[in-house]
């Protein structure tokens, strides 16, 4: 039985180029750079534990759930919760704007590594080395900057983005970063300006590439020096770490955002299959391999961090010999076993060398302090855990400076980042799109595709402001998650108590016959997703309103400080923009 005439509608060439539109679309950034780091900083292997937890809970049934109404009732995510109640239309336009507000952000990181990727066609890579040029400023900072923090973090801050002291000082545009802009939402137009008929080609390159580059790199990585300690340090699990509800809340937060539940991109790709395919099967799927990237990118993540932390290890290293040696050569009275460098060692048999040690052992455990002697371990050196930005244009980008060949695999790894933020893009752009052309907007999809492209290029400018990261990070951390969950909530409780369960049972067992969805299925619409969805909305509120929110400003290091009051009155717009449609909506209506 079709529904309302949606037999004409258009649908995807084969079913591998929608499975990889929808590993494309849940498979992002969040795999490579904030699963990882979740992981260092929740207890290493122990947090896989709430993880697969909170994917059988939450993420699998949520997933299966958008695939198979946006399957059944053919319809983006406005036109499903209108059919479904004309009080919950809102709650597809709240998709809509959250779609929009991440579009926005997102594409910005995406220009960020099309910057890093142009300028990794140079040997030695740009970030290689501190400028040498003594006694000069550039952009009015001093170069002895980037010697007090590192190459890379000052290529970073200064080079790339130019950053302001403050987001009060909102600087002019970086003309560097308006022209990747550029450059990326050209890319997402010629991708999408045809619909899935072209984001559908694309995606074959765009889903399956970073898979190539992932087995590239975790081939390369675990020959490096230091892998094995990155790979201990991941996986050894800190148990106690699970009585944390935080961990928990980490859990699923990643998840929730990982799959992409209630963008509405997960309902608009599926709404264009047949009717009779298995969409259970396609979730089962897509949610095991985006759950099994996450894993594999993380090993692959801190082979490379092992390595860096090995030869961070040894620089260290090096610096206290030289710092021991200065404070005995300075301290000591007795100075005849002195020649050059530490080579005086070398002429004193055991004997002689244990003697003196213990003869001034004292006098360098007295003087300890002065001496600043560091932790050189490597374990010392993974402990910094890091993520987003600061993981791949910092952290990797140093590590890549120290490889044989290290502009190729700069090249790779952008080339993959990009391609993960192409199909990620796409999924969250349908999203937008597809409702739009449901509701009857009589516009041709190339005119809407090329609209939006260039209101979201033009407010996207704003992040190419010298302050546009720390706008930046206000979207990413407040413009999807609060809504999300609330928009994931109404959803659940849409499908399972206002649709009805046993409506929608009888709706999946006429897509893939047998006897429908069982206890299982049940439990978790019904009960244990709304229950989960909610814990998690409560604890997120409690979580911003316990403490002022704070950002990290970069004044030659990084701090936290206070947002400023236009910058929290911002947030809270931002966070009601969209959930504000939901009661609108049904208000009116």
């Amino acid at each position: 039985e079709t529904i309302d005439g949606e037999q004409n509608r258009e649908g995807w060439d084969n079913k591998v180029q929608y499975i990889l539109a929808q590993i494309g679309f849940a498979v992002g950034l969040g795999n490579v750079w904030r699963f990882p780091y979740l992981c260092q900083k929740n207890g290493g292997g122990a947090f896989l534990i709430p993880y697969f937890i909170m994917l059988l809970l939450e993420g699998i049934p949520l997933f299966y759930m958008e695939i198979a109404i946006g399957q059944r009732l053919r319809r983006g995510s406005v036109g499903v919760w209108n059919h479904i109640h004309r009080y919950l239309g809102g709650v597809g336009i709240a998709s809509m704007v959250v779609c929009f507000l991440i579009a926005l952000y997102y594409n910005m990181i995406i220009a960020w590594a099309f910057f890093y990727f142009f300028n990794s066609f140079q040997s030695p890579l740009p970030w290689s080395s501190c400028p040498t040029v003594p006694n000069v400023t550039i952009n009015n900072h001093s170069v002895a900057e980037c010697a007090d923090t590192s190459a890379t973090s000052y290529f970073w801050y200064r080079n790339a983005l130019d950053i302001s002291p403050s987001i009060n000082d909102p600087g002019s545009p970086v003309w560097r970063m308006c022209l990747a802009l550029v450059v990326a939402w050209l890319i997402v137009f010629i991708g999408m300006f045809k619909g899935i008929k072209s984001s559908g080609k694309v995606i074959y390159f765009s889903a399956t590439f970073p898979y190539i580059v992932l087995i590239i790199f975790f081939f390369r990585g675990i020959t490096l020096p230091g892998a094995v300690d990155g790979l201990v340090y991941m996986f050894t699990p800190d148990m106690s770490r699970l009585a944390d509800p935080n961990v928990w809340r980490d859990a699923a937060t990643q998840i929730f955002f990982s799959l992409g539940l209630g963008f509405g991109g997960v309902i608009a790709y599926s709404s264009y299959n047949d009717m009779k395919n298995n969409c259970k099967k396609d979730a089962l799927t897509v949610a095991s391999i985006n759950c099994g990237t996450s894993i594999f990118a993380s090993v692959v993540i801190f082979t490379v961090l092992g390595f860096k932390a090995h030869h961070r290890s040894q620089q260290c290293i090096d610096h206290t010999i030289i710092k021991i040696h200065d404070f005995f050569n300075e301290s000591l009275l007795s100075t005849q076993f002195y020649t050059q460098g530490f080579t005086w060692l070398k002429n004193l048999t055991i004997k002689d060398r244990f003697n003196y040690v213990m003869l001034n052992v004292s006098l360098l455990l007295q003087n300890w302090q002065s001496v600043n002697i560091t932790d050189c371990t490597i374990k010392s050196e993974l402990k910094e855990a890091v993520s987003g930005p600061g993981l791949a244009f910092i952290a990797f980008t140093e590590a890549m400076i120290h490889m044989p060949a290290g502009p190729f695999w700069s090249v790779m790894f952008f080339c993959m980042l990009i391609n993960l933020g192409l199909g990620s893009m796409f999924g969250t752009l349908e999203g937008i799109i597809t409702p739009l052309r449901d509701i009857g907007l009589r516009i041709p999809k190339e005119a809407i595709v090329a609209l939006l492209c260039l209101i979201s290029l033009a407010i996207g400018c704003t992040f190419t402001l010298r302050s546009g990261m720390y706008i930046l990070d206000i979207f990413d951390t407040y413009a999807g998650t609060l809504p999300l969950l609330m928009i994931a909530f109404f959803e659940t409780m849409a499908v399972a108590w206002v649709y009805g369960f046993s409506k929608f049972s009888d709706d999946i067992k006429l897509m893939l016959g047998g006897d429908g969805p069982g206890w299982f299925w049940r439990a978790t619409w019904c009960y244990i997703s709304p229950i989960c969805m909610f814990t998690l909305f409560v604890s997120s509120i409690i979580s911003l309103a316990v403490k002022t929110p704070q950002y990290e400003v970069y004044v030659k290091s990084k701090i936290k400080v206070d947002y400023p009051g236009w910058a929290i009155g911002f947030i809270v717009c931002l966070i009601f923009c969209s959930i504000i449609w939901i009661p609108i909506i049904a208000f009116l209506r």
